[in-house]
């Protein structure tokens, strides 16, 4: 999943951490702001993304359980919508 530094945007960091590439993501916000640092909005992604990696951890040794709750979180109202819908058919 690694990409050339010429192919980093700001639209690619974002998708890296709405995937939970968090990593990847701030990589991609620090190289942009080494290209411009006076980036503000940059800064505070990055900021955001960086205090996601400092509260689930790095590594194979992280805690892997927010993640799991907000998978089994969409999963659920996965199935409620469907649910709805089976419901307003009938």
């Amino acid at each position: 999943m690694e990409t050339s530094p010429e192919f980093y945007t700001r639209t690619m960091a974002k998708v890296y951490a709405d995937q939970g590439h968090y990593e990847q993501s701030a990589r991609i916000y620090r190289h942009l702001l080494a290209q411009d640092p006076q980036r503000a909005d940059l800064r505070a992604e990055l900021a955001e993304v960086e205090m996601i990696l400092a509260k689930i951890g790095t590594g194979p040794n992280r805690d892997l359980s927010p993640l799991f709750r907000r998978w089994f979180d969409l999963i659920g109202r996965y199935n409620t919508m469907q649910r709805l819908k089976r419901l307003r058919r009938r």
